[in-house]
């Protein structure tokens, strides 16, 4: 019997294989590819735009600003989604492409799915050298589209249309892969998008994914369990993978059973309420000394869904030589890290075959006594930081304690670089499970604003708050006017310290001048210049508060949760006064200087290293 085929654009073929991808949250069926954020352009409006505008009630296209900040968007709507949906980005050839890497690079550092689709050149190369095209004189096969290629899991260019039938499903099998995941990108020159091909009607019909849940190596399994049951003072880093695999519930069973105290790395932050007898804390740079001298003392580490970053480990000088690291991670590159036993295979399963393998096991009554003990240093420690101390601008912390007392369970609350990140990472307190976002993979200044848009298009319940200092405000703050335009509210907290404070605070603390960071001094003659951010976001459609008080803070955000559109509140903030996290940092000091100060940092540094713990 012959196949039975349907002529299509290639563009028309890749939009109907797009909308007929399906998958299961929560027992519902719903698309894979909810949406699409997009910017017309050369390249992709004549085809792919014509079949979006065909098809826009199955995939609505929602209009962005600037294209990194619809790959941010998308790259937060993956992880408020948990990586149960996955959103699409196009773009025109040239900048509009070029726009989207540096969000690239947030998906792929964080394991976050994101579909890019950016317009490309003729494959025919008949009408060279088209309009935004960069030519490479040796290597003719080459466009701006390669510059993708350090930064996705998946990247294929297509040159014929028959490709995609088997390029589209592999994008989509790496972007769910559980181990594999990350963005996939798809360069669609404009001759072959507008080339028809008689595809396989077959290609077409509705597919439901499901989440994979690799089970652990027998072999694996039981090697972890013997050492585990060795362990006199267990305990726990929770990371990014087990909101993921949605192990939260397995995760606080399997702690309060066997009494092991959880530190949350900043991508796992709120996978324990804060509230939860076995919760110890945040971990690394920007966590809490309780925390880490939980750490520091333990005997074995079971490292669930975690890539282990310089933050989180102190840059490998947090955990004593001897102490070792079970890795549970669905990635067996993460797994294996720093020489780990490796359990290759889905957090949530593995916990659960675990914990059944352990028994009645548990810890020492001591070691539960000292895990009660950080949680309550833990406690004192962030109401001493959030308390009124009656001066005003007031901290960072005291800002995040006003909202974090506000915020119901069902609130989301969004960050990126600067110092809010150890602000929240210390001083928030989770309230509910996978509420919490803070893009610190890839430390992204811009996130902030771009990534609230796209959560609060994931989420169905709360408000999202997003905390935002005025550097991040000033590089990408036009996706408050996407917000607005498509109707996606959120409540964006914008922080003026005048500068980029944090990187000052490393600049001055290795030994080095102020120089470049805050605005009083930049080079130029208008350093007194400054910003009025209520009436900027207020252009934007915003409502908007600039505060000049705690009482006024609590007030605009009462009035913020009312409103029925975004919200940005301003408020002046302390330069000065960041919550201090509890382990070292690594970070690159001249070995040596003019300046005794730099030399003076450079031997305090190498001092630091001391404790640093073999990689091998």
């Amino acid at each position: 019997m012959p196949v039975k085929t349907v002529r299509l654009t290639t563009a028309e073929a890749l939009v109907r294989f797009l909308i007929a991808q399906r998958t299961v949250v929560d027992g519902a069926d719903v698309p894979l590819f909810p949406g699409v954020y997009g910017i017309f352009g050369h390249g992709n409006v004549t085809s792919l735009g014509h079949s979006l505008e065909m098809h826009r009630a199955e995939l609505p296209v929602w209009r962005g600003q600037n294209e990194q900040g619809m790959g941010l968007a998308a790259a937060a709507f993956a992880k408020a989604s948990r990586r149960q949906q996955i959103m699409v980005c196009t773009s025109s050839i040239g900048p509009g492409a070029t726009n989207m890497v540096t969000a690239a690079g947030v998906a792929m550092s964080n394991r976050l799915p994101v579909l890019f689709i950016a317009g490309d050149t003729f494959a025919s190369r008949l009408p060279d050298p088209v309009l935004q095209q960069v030519e490479h004189f040796g290597t003719p096969s080459i466009t701006v589209n390669d510059a993708f290629k350090p930064v996705v899991r998946y990247w294929d260019r297509i040159t014929h249309p028959a490709q995609i039938l088997s390029s589209l499903p592999n994008a989509v099998a790496t972007m769910l892969d559980p181990g594999d995941c990350g963005p996939a990108f798809i360069g669609l020159p404009q001759d072959v998008a507008a080339e028809a091909f008689d595809y396989p009607e077959s290609f077409f019909e509705t597919t439901v994914h499901g989440m994979r849940r690799p089970r652990p190596d027998r072999s694996q399994l039981a090697q972890a369990v013997e050492l585990l049951r060795g362990a006199k003072r267990p305990a726990i880093i929770a990371g990014g993978g087990v909101h993921y695999s949605r192990a939260e519930t397995e995760l606080a069973a399997f702690a309060e059973k066997h009494g092991i105290p959880v530190v949350e790395t900043v991508a796992g932050k709120s996978s324990l309420l804060a509230s939860h007898p076995c919760y110890a804390g945040p971990v690394g740079v920007t966590g809490a000394d309780a925390a880490n001298d939980i750490v520091r003392n333990a005997d074995i580490i079971l490292a669930v869904g975690t890539r282990l970053e310089d933050f989180t480990t102190g840059s490998w000088t947090l955990f004593p030589s001897e102490t070792q690291f079970i890795g549970i991670n669905a990635a067996r590159f993460d797994a294996m890290k720093h020489r780990s036993l490796p359990v290759v295979a889905d957090a949530r399963e593995t916990l659960v075959e675990m914990s059944d393998a352990l028994g009645d096991w548990s810890t020492d009554a001591a070691w539960t006594v000292r895990m009660h003990k950080s949680q309550g240093d833990l406690r004192a420690f962030v109401d001493g930081r959030i308390a009124d101390d009656g001066v005003w601008p007031p901290s960072y912390a005291q800002l995040v304690g006003i909202i974090n007392e506000s915020a119901t369970s069902d609130d989301y609350v969004l960050t990126a670089a600067g110092g809010l990140p150890g602000e929240l990472n210390i001083n928030w307190m989770s309230k509910g499970i996978a509420t919490f976002d803070c893009e610190y993979g890839f430390s992204c200044m811009g996130y902030e604003i771009s990534g609230a848009w796209g959560a609060a298009m994931a989420r169905q319940t709360g408000e999202v708050f997003a905390m935002v200092g005025d550097g991040s405000y000033l590089m990408l703050n036009s996706d408050i006017y996407a917000s607005v335009l498509s109707g996606h509210k959120m409540i964006l907290v914008v922080c003026d310290n005048e500068g980029y404070a944090v990187i000052e605070r490393l600049q001055t603390s290795q030994g080095g001048a102020s120089y470049n960071n805050m605005l009083a001094d930049s080079t130029g003659t208008g350093s007194d210049a400054r910003v009025d951010f209520a009436a900027h976001a207020a252009a934007m459609g915003a409502v908007t508060f600039e505060v000049d008080s705690l009482s006024e803070f609590g007030d605009a955000l009462e009035k913020a949760r009312a409103a029925t559109t975004s919200v940005v509140i301003v408020t002046k903030v302390r330069a000065k006064d960041f919550t201090e996290g509890g382990a070292f940092w690594q970070v690159g000091v001249p070995e040596v200087s003019d300046r005794t100060s730099v030399t003076a940092a450079r031997a305090a540094m190498d001092r630091g290293l001391t404790n640093q713990r073999p990689g091998v």
